[in-house]
């Protein structure tokens, strides 16, 4: 039977506990730490040499997909009924949401080194240290709207210009591809300042701190965050069910993406899945 992913503001008070004691399970016997290493790993960007699955491919949808599943078999090995909430960040859009209650993902970093004092994976707790990034920080950090350059949270709006997209991708297959809705989801643009970033890369510049770059497993609300992606291909698939995943055949020799992105039968390193096998999760999952 499929299980339910809840919107975090339904969770009971007790599916909070389990989902955070869970978590911390999975750091304190080092598996978290393999999370985020993966994710790092697999980082790259349009000018690094090699295949690109994680960002700025047509990939970034179902590898997360994947990607989140593994961390979500994870938790259920040391708690069955726990599972992955998600976080709609254009409801809940303030650093007053319950999201970052002391009883769930803790709240904002303190001025100065931005460092999370409250909340059960604050540094001083003594459950959460940072020991895979890529800056010396040794605990978790947010800057929320990063007040030196100020910058909000998508909106139901912008979440619809990508929404209204009609096909799933489009070449060159990377940050700069202008049509296609894996990229304005993921939310590359050319526009300069704040406005080059979109949907899911503004929640992550929102959020800032260690939520900025590769090693951005390291908070959390990662995960919720990525959820509420994935809850959001799972809605334009059932809108577009014609609308299949891009590329369908590798690009050919000769192209500036030959053996750079994956296509629709290709597998998604580290993982054996392709985007074929896990563009549906209905047998798996579901979203309430």
């Amino acid at each position: 039977m499929a299980y339910v992913r809840k919107n975090q503001r339904d969770l009971t008070a007790a599916e909070r506990r389990k989902f955070v004691a869970a978590v911390l399970e999975l750091k304190r016997s080092g598996r978290y730490d393999e999370f985020v290493r993966t994710h790092v790993r697999y980082y790259s960007a349009d000018g690094d040499d090699g295949l690109r699955v994680a960002h700025m491919a047509p990939s970034f949808l179902p590898w997360h997909r994947m990607y989140l599943l593994e961390f979500e078999r994870a938790l259920r090995s040391v708690d069955p009924s726990v599972t992955v909430p998600y976080w709609d960040w254009t409801r809940d859009n303030t650093p007053a949401a319950s999201l970052w209650g002391e009883d769930f993902m803790g709240g904002n970093g303190r001025r100065g080194d931005h460092q999370v004092m409250t909340g059960p994976f604050a540094y001083a707790r003594g459950n959460w240290p940072i020991n895979v990034g890529v800056t010396e920080s040794a605990f978790l950090t947010r800057d929320f709207g990063n007040p030196a350059r100020p910058i909000g949270l998508p909106t139901a709006q912008e979440l619809a210009r990508a929404n209204a997209e009609t096909v799933y991708d489009s070449a060159p297959w990377d940050s700069t591809s202008r049509t296609g809705f894996r990229n304005a989801l993921e939310g590359w643009t050319r526009e300069s300042g704040n406005g080059r970033w979109r949907n899911h890369n503004r929640v992550h510049r929102w959020v800032g701190g260690l939520m900025l770059g590769g090693a951005s497993v390291n908070d959390p609300v990662f995960w919720l965050h990525h959820s509420f992606i994935d809850l959001l291909w799972s809605r334009w698939q059932r809108k577009n069910p014609r609308a299949g995943y891009l590329p369908a055949t590798p690009p050919p020799l000769g192209s500036a993406q030959y053996r750079r992105v994956v296509a629709r039968n290709e597998p998604m390193p580290p993982f054996k899945a392709t985007p074929a096998d896990v563009a549906g999760h209905d047998h798996l999952y579901r979203y309430a």
